[in-house]
């Protein structure tokens, strides 16, 4: 499958998210993880899917004097878009409740754009996810931040954990995209990679 159609390849996933090295694995891909920080700001004027393009392009960034002829580097970003803002990682136990507030018994859109940078071409796509949540109480939303402590996350929240199990009523879109990889296309563009002269 794909693992051999890439054996001539070495992919570098530069993510930290345990989540994005999980469906790495369950593709049966060999990868190596390599870090290197990055100041994720964007240029006000971007909105919606821009920013998260713009983010996962800049990531891919500090790599690119170092990747050697068969390497594949793969970068991800993830926004939670709402009210015509992008909701970021909430710094605090109030900021977390404040976001999340906001997306009580409404739909928002999550985001999620992949950058794939070789020596010689530099592809970025991303994916749109619908999800709408039941009104939530003051004491589910509670609850879940002193639990999950969900500072980490695009949007204060992680859709595989209590609030997306209780709170989720409907999604429109990838369900792995939500999590953090459009993995439907990062299998379908590794594929035309692998094709590729």
């Amino acid at each position: 499958m794909l693992d051999e159609k890439l054996k001539n390849h070495h992919i570098i996933l530069a993510s930290g998210s345990p989540r994005r090295q999980e469906f790495f694995k369950n593709l049966g891909l060999d990868f190596e993880i390599r870090l290197k920080p990055v100041k994720e700001e964007y240029p006000p004027r971007l909105t919606h899917f821009e920013i998260s393009n713009y983010l996962a392009q800049l990531k891919a960034l500090p790599f690119k004097d170092e990747l050697r002829p068969n390497d594949i580097l793969i970068t991800s970003d993830t926004i939670v878009w709402h009210n015509n803002k992008a909701l970021g990682k909430p710094r605090d136990e109030n900021e977390a409740f404040t976001v999340l507030k906001s997306l009580s018994g409404k739909t928002h859109d999550v985001v999620t754009s992949v950058c794939f940078t070789t020596q010689t071409f530099e592809k970025t796509l991303h994916d749109i996810t619908k999800v709408t949540f039941k009104t939530l109480t003051h004491e589910e939303i509670r609850y879940y931040i002193k639990t999950y402590k969900p500072f980490d996350k695009a949007g204060g929240y992680g859709i595989q954990e209590w609030i997306g199990q209780i709170g989720v009523t409907k999604i429109e879109g990838s369900y792995f995209s939500v999590m953090g990889l459009p993995v439907h296309l990062v299998y379908k563009t590794l594929n035309t990679i692998a094709d590729l002269p």
